[in-house]
């Protein structure tokens, strides 16, 4: 059994249909900008832990330095 539909019911699923689009293309834009940003805070994350160790590793060194030859 076919439903006849109007052309005013066809214009309305057509503006349905087409609502639904933009919000799953504004969804997946929200999903990639989320998932782009949990990269970049991982990566300065990682960064400052790598700029932390080797400052930690620059300070050691110059200690070292100070205190002259190490006692065999």
């Amino acid at each position: 059994m076919t439903e006849s539909t109007s052309y005013v019911e066809q214009q309305i699923q057509a503006r349905i249909a087409a609502a639904k689009v933009r919000v799953q293309a504004a969804q997946k834009r929200r999903d990639d900008l989320a998932a782009a940003r949990r990269r970049g805070l991982a990566h300065r994350h990682a960064q400052k832990l790598r700029n932390q160790a080797e400052a930690r590793w620059k300070r050691e060194e110059q200690q070292a330095e100070q205190d002259g030859p190490a006692a065999p």
